[in-house]
């Protein structure tokens, strides 16, 4: 058996029909087949290779952590120096109210830890989401994801949850005393790039501060310059209580985190103890390639923050909202698929949202180049 075959027959699917590229070396925002084939990559990972892949100081960063040491204890219990360095240039360039740095393994879990802290925090157990918002697949996390098709198949779930309609002002209402927090994507990813208004997301601060509900912002795709901001709540003139993590923060390595003012951490230390931990969370060699990669998109001018000059696109309504994230709109996911399917065979790697699926997606390398992208976009806009 080739390796596709045996990909398909010895590791679990998550469709039944994925790409299967045999991918065996990835620099910048290329990636190459088996067969020496070279495709541009649109998507990142999924926002992942903000800094495109393989950038060399994550790489000598990955090989120095491997020269000290690898894992040694379960997540908090040693000082590790690349958490504890990783944490503190993280909360440098936060506000002051976040500064305590939880390290996960990932996004979904970052998303569990934040809903255990806000119950252990306020002493509550409702919790508000929003329509067409993605925030993991584990249990908890799946239970705040803003569509029934994800949710049905595993129900039952946490209870005491509401989806709310996002960027409506009536969704205020439902936020109430009993509300322990409030959990939302500044960006709706996966909607296709929804964009709430800013009077609206301060709105929703203030209701939470009103009511002693902790507001969690969800910047797993947003963060780390995606949007042109290094955070995407900036945006908004708004803080969170909690803000979560995942995806770029890695530098291309699992890692998630959620943050929060180290009064409202120290609440997962005491009665129990070891209320949250985990055994590989933080692991030092992710936590040191995430430094590396995040001191590169501070240091080398890397997050875009003016738009480009964009092709005309005759096939699809192109939204752009953001210098390097954006999407092209189709009729149908029949077409997008088949443009999506045609993309491959021209050497570009894209896909399409999860509760947009007419759309696709954009999201490459914050490191592509203007020329890069017109070119790319030009491809695409070019198929029938």
């Amino acid at each position: 058996m080739n390796q596709r075959e045996l990909f398909l027959k010895h590791v679990a699917q998550t469709s039944i029909a994925p790409m299967a590229l045999e991918i065996v070396k990835a620099e910048g925002v290329k990636l190459y087949d088996k067969a020496g084939k070279e495709y541009t990559d649109l998507i990142g990972g999924i926002s992942v290779a903000n800094i495109g892949h393989r950038h060399p100081k994550v790489l000598h960063a990955i090989k120095s952590q491997l020269e000290d040491y690898m894992h040694i204890m379960v997540y908090g219990e040693f000082v590790e120096t690349p958490q504890v360095q990783y944490a503190m240039k993280l909360t440098q360039h936060l506000p002051g109210s976040l500064n305590a740095v939880y390290f996960t393994n990932s996004g979904s879990e970052a998303t569990e830890g934040a809903m255990k802290l806000a119950k252990r925090v306020t002493g509550r157990t409702n919790m508000v989401g929003f329509k067409n918002s993605y925030h993991g697949s584990t249990q908890g996390a799946l239970s705040m994801i803003g569509d029934e098709y994800w949710r049905n198949a595993f129900r039952p779930l946490i209870p005491g949850i509401v989806h709310l309609d996002h960027n409506s002002f009536e969704a205020l209402d439902h936020i109430n005393e009993d509300t322990a927090c409030v959990l939302l994507e500044p960006i709706q990813a996966e909607a296709g790039l929804k964009i709430p208004s800013k009077e609206w997301m301060q709105a929703i601060r203030n209701k939470c501060t009103e009511t002693g509900t902790l507001l969690i912002l969800d910047e797993i795709q947003t963060g780390f310059g995606r949007t042109g901001k290094l955070w995407a709540f900036e945006l908004f003139d708004i803080v969170p209580d909690i803000l979560l993590l995942g995806k770029a923060l890695g530098g291309g390595m699992p890692l998630g985190a959620f943050i929060a003012d180290k009064k409202l951490m120290d609440a997962f230390s005491d009665n129990p103890v070891l209320g949250h931990i985990s055994t590989f969370a933080g692991h030092p060699v992710c936590c040191a390639a995430g430094l590396a990669a995040f001191e590169v998109l501070l240091e080398e001018n890397i997050i875009k923050t003016s738009m480009p000059a964009l092709p005309e696109i005759t096939s699809g309504c192109l939204y752009f909202p953001f210098p390097r994230w954006g999407c092209i709109g189709f009729d149908s996911f029949e077409t997008n698929k088949k443009v999506i399917d045609r993309c491959l065979e021209k050497g570009l790697v894209t896909d399409w949202f999860l509760f947009a699926s007419s759309c696709l997606r954009i999201s490459p390398p914050l490191t592509m180049t203007d020329d890069e992208l017109f070119e790319s976009l030009e491809i695409v806009g070019s198929i029938k």
